[in-house]
């Protein structure tokens, strides 16, 4: 009786704590005398027509001023901030806490009569030329709001659109593209809509060669005077228009200027022709031959001036990787008509060093060093190729788990080569993209030694191409990827764990790996302004059917009982495919929502019966499920308790969710709550018995879930990563005890060992 009485008087305490933070993070409380603190307000449209009042609405929204005080959960505690360190602070505390808060909001503060002239201009701007916005101050005992209710009739469509420029040329070239126009006879008038159609016929004109003309030199006029709140549109010339503007520029001369400096003192007066194309400095000074750089240079002699032409250039020139500035000047040549071009190409150093060293703590709880040597030529052939020369070392081990003294070490020297075009045995003519295609050759080898388990070889190799096709959309294509994976020294305990695992048996099984891969990317991230942002990855791999029809034509058919060899080498085959989609709702600019559905599956079958152990789908760690140690979730209901964390099982399929919620705290630091749930099952055509395999009738209730807060060290260049999380839902438990939310107590030591994970890594997990 005692206990219950306790517990419920620390019920009653911890209301009351609640009440009273309510009522002390209001900022009602310190309020100067006579005044009420302003919270918010209502807009209301009064209209007897039909009218689209969410765009309406909207715009109407925007235009009030000014914000209210933030509030959080009903509180307002920046405010409380505010006011909680007085007027005058002396302290260091009391001025930070003033810094970091909001002064109050009051009603005082409030012009409504200006904001209804605001709305109404607005609503103006929307084709609502006769509104009349009025308002009302509703107020209380220490707050107030106002109501701002917008009387307006239906927006003014456009009944006609005419064309009306006098020189000849230009309006034959606007006639012609008239389909992408903005302007739709019979739609709203909208401003925004005219002004985005000045900009599109400027780029028009551009392109077409008028360099000196401005979207300000174009008119639109109305005339309201038509019935049924109709209006006729005409788009004209400004009387003002210079000449040089309705003239088309042609390009004369081409200089470049590969070697320029700030400092002109150091500039080479000589010059070197090329074709046409004047190239600065003497042949034997340039570091890259005159045909590479030209491949990226689109504006040529005697062509009409091409601002897209131009952009393509800009963007191909840096995208070669050589040059720290791209400048383009362009100046009035002597012959009326005509401009002359100089490229400034201000090179970055041919050879650059680079060494890292860090402490690497992972999931699973091995922590060691790792460092990374790099030496990168940028100009190794004269072409612009890149050859980056990179080391790679790492030692890790288990310091204070169940297999305390188990570590491993491992290095992995890779030689690069990254040609700016694309490297085709044929010839391959490409349309004027913005960006550089780039054919890639990579060559590495990577030695890991499990101590008291085995050592991995492995030798890789791949050939393959990039490119772009505007700012959203990547491609990539590798034709060739070879890899060959070779175990030796194994102890007996691990042949002991293959034994008790034949499915773990078959993924370290030597095999020989020859196939082909394509990537698909669309990325909205780069494109500034929008409030809803998607990307969306495609990948697909195949291998080993080439060989495998070369056995069959030999009359040979190969399997998985009797797998076939390659140069003495069973070689693996499979097929894979996954998608990577994510949204990103931007709130502000300090804060997002981002959501990402992971997916993948992948298929043995010929030579193979189970997909590689690099190609297996795996899931936990810090950019999956975060409360769950690196790849220990799955497959399906299993546990996995391979040694400690060393030897992971992965699936043949793969679903994966997260949502992470992020936000600003203080400059550069930020902080996340976020959810993750998924998990990686085996198909049930798989001939091992390792968790559940996936059906569609049970793998919801398979899914793993995690849940936690984050901490981001964000600067421009580099972001640090702490992911505190714990499990909500446990796959491998009974299927009734899977929901462990019930049992978390952050207060309990051994909880806290078993459950918490501290996810510490470099950039954002999506």
């Amino acid at each position: 009786m005692l206990k219950k009485n306790n517990s419920q008087l620390s019920t009653l305490n911890f209301q009351l704590l609640v009440l009273l933070l309510l009522v002390g993070c209001s900022g009602t409380r310190h309020l100067p005398k006579g005044e009420k603190l302003y919270v918010g307000a209502v807009t209301v449209l009064a209209t007897d027509e039909k009218v689209d009042g969410r765009l309406i609405k909207s715009v109407v929204k925007e235009a009030v001023r000014p914000e209210p005080n933030s509030r959080v959960l009903g509180m307002r505690p920046k405010l409380w901030l505010y006011q909680t360190a007085g007027e005058n602070p002396k302290g260091k505390v009391k001025q930070w806490l003033k810094k970091k808060g909001e002064e109050p909001v009051l009603l005082s503060d409030v012009k409504p009569a200006v904001t209804a002239a605001i709305i109404d201009a607005k609503l103006f701007n929307l084709g609502i030329f006769n509104s009349k916005t009025t308002y009302e101050t509703k107020e209380k005992e220490r707050t107030a709001k106002i109501i701002y209710t917008s009387h307006i009739h239906a927006p003014y469509k456009i009944k006609s659109y005419n064309i009306e420029i006098t020189d000849d040329s230009i309006s034959r070239l606007i006639q012609s593209q008239s389909t992408n126009s903005l302007i739709k006879v019979g739609y709203p008038y909208q401003l925004a809509n005219m002004q985005n159609e000045r900009n599109r016929i400027d780029a028009l004109l551009k392109d077409s060669g008028y360099f000196y003309f401005s979207p300000d030199y174009l008119i639109f006029e109305a005339d309201t005077s038509v019935t049924d709140q109709g209006m006729t549109l005409r788009l004209t010339l400004k009387k003002e228009t210079p000449a040089d503007a309705l003239r088309v520029y042609r390009i004369r001369k081409v200089s470049i200027d590969q070697n320029y400096s700030l400092d002109e003192g150091k500039n080479d007066n000589d010059t070197t022709m090329y074709g046409n194309v004047v190239f600065m400095g003497k042949k034997e000074k340039m570091n890259i031959r005159p045909e590479v750089i030209l491949r990226a240079v689109f504006l040529k002699q005697n062509e009409n001036y091409d601002r897209q032409n131009h952009s393509i250039t800009l963007n191909r020139l840096m995208s070669m990787g050589n040059f720290k500035f791209v400048q383009v000047k362009f100046a009035d040549s002597d012959s009326t008509g005509y401009l002359d071009v100089t490229i400034l190409l201000t090179p970055l150093p041919t050879n650059t060093f680079r060494a890292e060293m860090d402490i690497v703590t992972k999931s699973n709880n091995y922590t060691g060093p790792r460092m990374n040597i790099s030496l990168l030529n940028r100009n190794t052939f004269g072409g612009s190729e890149q050859l980056n020369l990179n080391m790679a070392g790492s030692f890790e081990a288990q310091l204070n788990a169940l297999n305390q003294g188990l570590f491993s070490y491992s290095f992995n020297p890779q030689l690069e080569l990254t040609i700016p075009r694309l490297q085709v045995p044929f010839k391959l003519k490409l349309s004027n993209n913005t960006y550089m295609p780039q054919t890639r050759f990579a060559l590495s080898y990577n030695f890991m030694k499990r101590v008291n388990y085995f050592d991995m070889s492995t030798l890789l190799f791949s050939y393959g191409y990039k490119w772009k096709k505007n700012v959203r959309v990547a491609h990539e294509l590798t034709p060739i990827n070879v890899s060959n994976t070779a175990l030796s020294n194994e102890s007996d305990d691990f042949r002991a764990l293959l034994t008790a695992n034949p499915y773990l048996k078959k993924s370290y099984d030597e095999q020989f790996v020859l196939g082909a891969s394509y990537s698909f990317t669309y990325n909205e991230q780069p494109v500034p302004g929008k409030t809803l942002q998607y990307y969306l990855q495609l990948h697909a791999e195949s291998a080993g059917s080439v060989f495998s029809l070369i056995n069959i034509i030999g009359g040979k058919d190969p399997s998985s009982v009797h797998p076939s060899t390659i140069l003495g080498m069973v070689y693996s085959q499979f097929v894979k495919f996954s998608a990577d989609g994510r949204a990103y709702i931007n709130f502000s600019d300090k804060d997002k929502l981002a959501l990402r559905f992971n997916a993948g599956i992948g298929k043995a079958f010929g030579n193979s019966s189970s997909l590689p152990y690099n190609r297996q789908f795996f899931s936990g760690g810090p950019n999956s499920i975060r409360a769950f140690a690196i790849n220990s979730v799955g497959p399906g209901d299993y546990e996995q308790q391979a040694a400690g964390g060393f030897l992971q099982t992965g699936g043949d399929i793969k679903l994966e969710m997260n949502a992470e919620y992020r936000f600003d705290i203080y400059s550069f630091l930020k902080g996340a709550v976020f959810v993750d749930a998924g998990n990686v099952w085996l198909q049930a055509s798989n001939p091992v018995s390792l968790g559940n395999p996936f059906r569609f009738n049970s793998f919801m209730n398979e899914i793993a879930v995690g849940s936690g807060i984050g901490l981001r060290l964000d600067v421009s260049f580099f972001v640090l990563r702490f992911d505190l999380a714990a499990p909500l839902r446990k796959p491998w438990l009974p299927a009734t005890d899977r929901w462990v939310i019930n049992e978390i107590n952050p207060f309990n030591a051994d909880w806290r060992k078993e459950n918490l994970m501290l996810n510490i890594a470099i950039g954002y997990p999506f």
